[in-house]
């Protein structure tokens, strides 16, 4: 019996990430998705291919996220469709999708770090010594 493929769960992933941002840009119908701006962060599948969780982030206030995210949740079961004809999977993922918070908590993280920073630098040669 040959070897495993550990890369197969890899390529299925980017290759739903790419499908799903394409029916995002431009195929969604929903509209509680259409007019929002959705990024696909990434996409997690498990090794038996059955699941798949998307990550995406939403800009928008925080009822606009549950709304669009349960636009997603119910476009899911046509996305799994188009995966599947599109990959050529004989078992579609069942997609799942997420809200991604990092980048939310890097945007913070660097508001926290510009506030901390001082505002001259040391040794910018402004200062005297002796």
């Amino acid at each position: 019996m040959p070897p495993r493929d550990t890369r197969r769960p890899d390529r299925v992933a980017e290759g739903i990430r790419m499908e799903v941002a394409t029916f995002l840009a431009g195929d969604v119908k929903d509209p509680r998705v259409k007019g929002a701006l959705i990024t696909v962060t990434g996409v997690e599948v498990t090794r038996d291919l059955s699941h798949a969780t998307v990550f995406v982030s939403i800009m928008g206030s925080d009822s606009d996220r549950a709304a669009v995210l349960e636009g997603l949740a119910s476009t899911s079961s046509h996305l799994r469709a188009r995966v599947g004809r599109a990959l050529r999977l004989r078992v579609a993922p069942e997609i799942m999708f997420r809200f991604d918070e990092s980048v939310a908590r890097a945007a913070r993280i660097e508001t926290l770090l510009a506030s901390v920073r001082p505002s001259d630098p040391p040794g910018d040669g402004s200062s005297s010594g002796a």
